[in-house]
């Protein structure tokens, strides 16, 4: 990432003027014992993403300040990717922009050659409408009374005029980019209120419901898109959003060991089953699934957002049953959020604390909104701020940052490495499949710190002020 960007502030974000004068050169010279040379970016207190100069890991190091001690023969999770969930919203305000606008853009989001992009490696995909589509719609709407069990008028039409042309874009920029995909509801023909705000999924629509995942996967892979894994509901616990679904986790069980399981089974279906994909607060919900013989053969893991509880429950989970993967899969940035604030909770929790508590991904919430927080469906989110607002300019939220700092050094197959814990800095480190070691580190306190990274006997010295986030890479 170059420090490149001229920028103009607006109301929670920032707008990109002009670019591209270079690397900064370092006008420091390395002590003769120097070991690795140490580049960093640091965002916080009005920098953003800003390169700063390079130091370096030699004999000497700080006394009496903190040690970040890494370690990289400890070796955890290896990691999916970073991103977004790539609403329906956020494909119409994409596709609006003007061809060399929308073509820079695109680089600059996915691509993994592109120096002064972020490279996004992963992305949510909603079945049918999330809350941020312009409207509600199933692939398999019926007239009032009328029912579809052999899915005969199943179809990804709505999906063709902006989603699926933007993916294959995304796919040419970034081939292994890679999709977890969930309903927010089930067609309401199926459902026992007949209406695509909560109620449950009928009994005796399980397995036509099955067949509707089946059917979605090879429809988009028909299309040149791998479904790499999905979950049955997002937020199975709140059916108050438009469209939503209530669905408990023995029903949730039940519909993947008698039903979605084995449609996957037979149809040769190697996506992945992920679980619950709602908050931190009920570990109970994943594990009650994996308890279940059954079901827990079928399926690859849990996901998990944070508007409820604490990071810490996906470590209960993974403590319970190593076996099983975990994702991040949803935090949303509020519009009246403070960038300062909001950097310092999500890289905290959503980057650092999804990471440090086994999660191979780490995803904010819509990539892209216009100014007035649209679209959203009647009734949906009208408060979501994306990474992105896409209106006269493209101002790029706190989002950006938050997700930037982690997907633009940390690429897919990475791996976690050892990184002591610290109440004053939260950290974690990686290695990269190329070799190279990254650390993100945030100062919690209210006050600047300076602390050593240790690595292989060897200290550079750096300091961050109050809430700043800082990723190394060497």
């Amino acid at each position: 990432m170059k420090s490149f960007f001229r920028f103009v502030f607006f109301t929670g974000g920032v707008s990109l003027l002009a670019a591209c004068s270079g690397m900064q050169k370092n006008d420091n010279n390395p002590p003769s014992h120097a070991g690795a040379v140490v580049q960093s970016w640091l965002t916080g207190n009005g920098h953003l993403l800003e390169k700063q100069k390079d130091i370096f890991l030699s004999t000497e190091s700080k006394s009496d300040v903190a040690v970040i001690d890494i370690d990289s023969s400890k070796k955890f999770q290896v990691i999916d990717g970073f991103g977004y969930t790539l609403t329906g919203g956020s494909a119409v305000l994409i596709n609006k922009l003007p061809a060399a606008e929308k073509k820079a853009l695109l680089r600059e989001l996915f691509s993994p050659a592109e120096e002064n992009g972020i490279k996004i490696s992963y992305l949510r995909l909603s079945i049918g409408a999330s809350d941020l589509d312009a409207e509600v719609f199933s692939y398999d709407d019926l007239p009032a009374g009328k029912t579809d069990v052999q899915l005969e008028y199943f179809n990804l039409e709505h999906e063709k005029k902006d989603l699926i042309p933007l993916i294959k874009e995304i796919v040419t920029i970034n081939p292994s980019m890679q999709f977890i995909a969930t309903p927010w509801s089930a067609p309401v023909w199926m459902k026992d209120n007949n209406n695509s705000k909560g109620g449950s999924l009928k009994p005796a629509y399980y397995s036509v419901y099955a067949n509707y995942f089946v059917k979605y996967i090879q429809a988009m892979q028909a299309e040149g898109i791998n479904i790499n894994a999905i979950t049955p509901q997002n937020e199975p616990l709140h059916p108050g959003n438009n469209p939503s679904m209530y669905m408990p986790a023995t029903d949730q069980a039940k519909f993947i060991s008698n039903n979605l399981g084995p449609a996957f089974k037979r149809a040769g279906i190697r996506t992945k089953i992920v679980v619950y994909d709602h908050n931190c607060n009920k570990p109970e919900y994943p594990l009650t699934i994996f308890d279940d013989t059954t079901a827990s053969s079928y399926v690859d893991g849990a996901a998990f957002h944070l508007y409820e509880g604490d990071i810490s429950a996906l470590s209960q989970v993974h403590d319970k049953y190593p076996q099983k993967n975990l994702y991040f899969t949803e935090q949303y940035t509020a519009s009246d959020g403070q960038f300062d604030g909001d950097l310092k909770w999500h890289v905290k929790n959503v980057i650092i604390g999804s990471m440090r508590n086994w999660s191979r991904t780490a995803l904010e919430w819509n990539l892209a909104n216009d100014p007035n927080f649209e679209p959203h469906t009647p009734g949906g989110c009208n408060t979501c701020k994306g990474a992105l607002t896409i209106g006269d300019s493209i101002i790029r939220n706190v989002a950006y940052y938050i997700v930037a700092h982690a997907s633009a050094f940390v690429p897919p197959g990475s791996v976690r490495i050892g990184s002591n814990s610290s109440a004053d800095l939260q950290h974690v480190a990686f290695l990269t499949p190329n070799g190279s070691k990254v650390l993100i580190a945030q100062n919690e306190t209210d006050a600047p710190l300076t602390f050593n990274i240790r690595f292989n006997n060897k200290s550079a010295s750096a300091t961050l002020n109050a809430g700043e986030v800082k990723t190394f890479v060497w």
